[in-house]
């Protein structure tokens, strides 16, 4: 193998936000092509719904695990098993008759998905220097934020031209290209020889799947019984519970935790840990209520409501490597401070804005400034709160920070439709269903001249709640620690052999 000096830092990067970018799309892509998928597998929407549910599921819960993979074998290797995985059951899915089929396929993905997303995190952490990351961090944090809203629009293009398989089958040509640069690209990092704590997989992976699963299927289940004694709450409760013996075990066990307690004593890790819970709450939320107000009350379709989004897209997208440079050479606790302040903005911009009658090119305001926002807040956010990690610990870090956005996104949505559902009985009261509510996200055109008023009302207070959740975040940033001057870490080597 090269040496150290031989590896190409940017080029490691590009090759791993590929995959990266493809599997975040994935968890929002299906959303507009359920309709067609439900006619063309002749199902339910419940069951099709499954179809975005699996994979979310799937993703969210062996994060804690898959991270912790990452240091013991490799972050190189679990990231081309898990592309595999996810590009194989991408082709599955496409080629899926039947619901069952499709909903199992999704699983695979989800779980390669999860295997693929700490190493990407942790790779940065390992062979950029601290003054370089703040950079990489950008690119990283801001494909993030953009690819959940890049999904849909993919997704209304291809379903246009040839049909919902395609939405899956884009991902093999994706997947192969990927897995090639990655080859190519991507170091062997040298591993630690940890112990792996079966335990503390168990707990963990029970734990997560009991707390996402309840809060994921909550409003299907009607927030009341699942089966039997087994309520959702219960769950949740359960769930909780034994994550909560986790923690105890990764604390009192004499052996290698899965989860080394020690990363929390990094403050800057806790706090952005932290922050990133309201992060993914509120991005994830915000943009329901907005596709609902869009398509419902001013008559776009599900295509031309995504392209409202697109200066928030591109301005993201045009602004990370200026902000990186701006995380390398200065103090970067201010920065996503700022670009939490301009989320929130956005989205106080969107609720004034927010009217039946309101002209729809100024509706592309809030979603510019957004762009700015998401600019300012993905990418300084991941790189001060990994700035501390040993490298020996990038998989754990990466995997809990990611965990906790997914959590973060979990409740969100879980959060959001009940609290649309709730606007939308003190608009109508019974007749919310009728006026479009819930259970008429399928419905295409405009509502009745009437209705629109109640409904947009409705809406526009729903985008309040990740407001206030990512002013919550503003204020647990305050906490950033300076990072210190002059830190410096040796790259990690190529693995030689």
């Amino acid at each position: 193998m090269p040496h150290a000096n031989a590896i190409r830092p940017w080029a490691a990067l590009w090759s791993l936000v590929i995959g990266f970018f493809m599997i975040l799309v994935d968890t929002t892509i299906v959303s507009v092509a359920n309709p067609s998928i439900m006619r063309g597998l002749g199902t339910t929407m419940t069951a099709t719904l499954w179809a975005t549910s699996a994979y979310l599921l799937a993703y969210a819960v062996p994060l804690l695990i898959t991270g912790r993979l990452g240091d013991r074998f490799g972050p190189r290797r679990i990231y081309l098993f898990g592309l595999s995985v996810f590009t194989l059951s991408s082709l599955a899915c496409g080629l899926a008759g039947s619901i069952e089929v499709l909903v199992g396929a999704r699983v695979l993905q989800g779980f390669g998905a999860a295997m693929m997303t700490p190493q990407t995190m942790a790779v940065i952490t390992r062979i950029f220097p601290p003054r370089e990351r703040g950079s990489a961090m950008a690119v990283w944090g801001v494909t993030a934020g953009v690819a959940t809203l890049v999904g849909p629009i993919l997704g209304g293009f291809l379903l246009d031209a040839w049909g919902w398989e395609w939405i899956f089958f884009i991902n093999v040509p994706v997947g192969v290209i990927a897995f090639a640069l990655a080859l190519r690209y991507v170091p062997r990092l040298e591993t630690s020889a940890h112990r792996f704590d079966w335990l503390g997989v168990l707990l963990s992976a029970l734990g997560m799947f009991l707390l996402v699963f309840g809060i994921q299927e909550g409003e299907s289940f009607d927030w009341g019984v699942i089966w039997g004694p087994i309520s959702v709450w219960s769950m949740i409760g359960a769930g909780v519970v034994i994550l909560i013996f986790f923690v105890v075990w990764q604390r009192v066990q004499r052996g290698e935790p899965l989860i080394p307690l020690r990363i929390f004593r990094d403050r800057n890790f806790s706090v952005g840990t932290a922050a990133i819970v309201t992060v993914g709450l509120a991005v994830t939320s915000m943009g329901l209520p907005l596709m609902f107000y869009l398509q419902l009350v001013r008559g776009l379709t599900p295509t031309q409501s995504a392209l409202m989004m697109v200066p928030m897209a591109v301005l993201s997208i045009a602004l990370a490597r200026p902000v990186g440079r701006l995380i390398d050479r200065r103090d970067p606790r201010r920065l996503p401070l700022l670009g939490l302040l301009l989320v929130a903005s956005g989205l106080l911009l969107y609720f004034l804005l927010a009217k039946p009658d309101t002209p729809i090119g100024l509706l592309l305001i809030p979603s510019a400034v957004l762009g700015f926002g998401n600019a300012f807040m993905w990418g300084p956010l991941a790189s001060i709160t990994t700035f501390g990690l040993e490298p020996r610990l990038a998989g754990a870090g990466s995997g809990v920070y990611n965990t906790s956005r997914q959590v973060g996104s979990v409740l969100g949505s879980a959060a959001m439709a009940a609290l649309m559902e709730s606007r939308l009985t003190a608009q109508f009261g019974e007749e919310a269903s009728a006026a479009g509510g819930l259970g008429g996200a399928g419905a295409a055109g405009a509502l009745p001249e009437p209705m629109r008023e109640g409904f947009t009302t409705a809406m526009a207070q729903s985008i309040l709640m990740p407001m206030a959740v990512i002013l919550v975040g503003a204020a647990i940033v305050l906490w950033f620690a300076p990072r210190p001057e002059g830190a410096r870490s040796p790259r990690i080597p190529e693995k030689r052999g």
